[in-house]
């Protein structure tokens, strides 16, 4: 039986899940959905990746990577560094984290758009 991710219970237990046409899994990139922010990365090598922002969180620019076999938050100030690992193999933390250095420009603007102040 395959885990539930992190980001699926969250949406699921909050109730977020229910009549709005998302099954806690299913989140279209790009769109805003109550507190959770997908950042829409196009690149051939983020395929399989989710990158997101919890909207009631900390501060400090970060953001959440989600993979098949886990997931992980990235602070990207003052430097880009795993912040934990939510059972993430090492091979898929490097790649996300290369991605997260590929496209920061995009990140960075993504979360200047969905936090405005």
């Amino acid at each position: 039986m395959r885990r539930r991710s992190r980001l699926a219970t969250w949406i699921a237990s909050s109730g977020y899940a229910s009549g709005d046409g998302c099954d806690g899994s299913g989140i279209t990139s790009g769109s805003l959905y109550r507190s959770v922010w997908f950042v829409p990365l196009v690149s051939p090598s983020a395929r399989g990746y989710r990158f997101y922002f919890f909207s009631r969180e900390e501060p400090r620019l970060h953001v959440h990577v989600q993979h098949a076999d886990g997931e992980a938050k990235f602070w990207l100030e003052p430097d880009i560094e795993l912040a934990q690992n939510y059972g993430l193999r090492a091979d898929h933390v490097e790649l996300a984290e290369q991605l997260i250095r590929e496209h920061q420009d995009e990140i960075r603007a993504a979360w200047q758009k969905h936090f405005p102040s």
